[in-house]
């Protein structure tokens, strides 16, 4: 049966489905996603990644961990819309977000295509990456990296700079990470990293 509210409109009580009052995952994300992450999380620039295709237990997780201050709130200009041009960062993006906008903002964003980043690659670089994705990452980042099925962002495609920003958190421990994927990137040298950047930089 479908929830309804009742609501008094000139001495009538009037049935109004509950779904009318639910979060509007689209209507969110164009507002509070899209000036830095492109329309429907597509982006454009390279400091920003790109978010749509992502799982959406990926994108509530990371929303969470946003929330909770355990991934790093770095500090970046607004790239478009009303706001372009000033400060802002993830933590204040998603600070007044509820449960159930998080939610809908995710299953929106998983709903849409992933749209990889066109950025340069050393060829050279990419074919040595083959062998160290498949010893280090494909267990977890499976399909070249491109599957959004795991609970991990997609890497094929992906702005390099963000993925090499990302793996530096790791490292320190400014993002956090599990012992499983730690004892697989300790064992991943500089040079390494390089040939993985250049792998996921030339996406599928």
């Amino acid at each position: 049966m479908t929830r309804a509210l009742l609501v008094l409109l000139s001495g009538a009580a009037i049935a109004i489905p509950m779904e009318a009052f639910a979060a509007d995952g689209a209507t969110i994300a164009d507002q509070q996603c899209a000036q830095c992450h492109g329309k429907n999380g597509a982006s454009t620039d390279a400091s920003v990644p790109i978010i749509g295709g992502y799982s959406a237990k990926y994108i509530v997780e990371s929303m969470k961990s946003f929330k909770k201050k355990l991934r790093t709130c770095a500090e970046v200009t607004v790239l478009s819309g009303p706001k372009k041009g000033t400060k802002s960062d993830m933590c204040k993006v998603v600070a007044d977000l509820s449960d159930a906008d998080s939610e809908a903002v995710a299953k929106y964003l998983a709903s849409q295509k992933f749209v990889p980043a066109k950025q340069p690659y050393d060829a050279a670089k990419a074919a040595k990456g083959v062998a160290v994705y498949k010893l280090r990452c494909e267990k977890c980042h499976e399909n070249g990296g491109s599957s959004p099925d795991e609970d991990n962002g997609i890497l094929a495609g992906q702005w390099m700079g963000y993925i090499r920003e990302q793996i530096a958190g790791f490292r320190s421990g400014k993002r956090p990470r599990d012992d499983k994927m730690m004892q697989r990137l300790d064992k991943v040298t500089k040079e390494d990293e390089e040939a993985l950047l250049h792998y996921f930089a030339k996406g599928q």
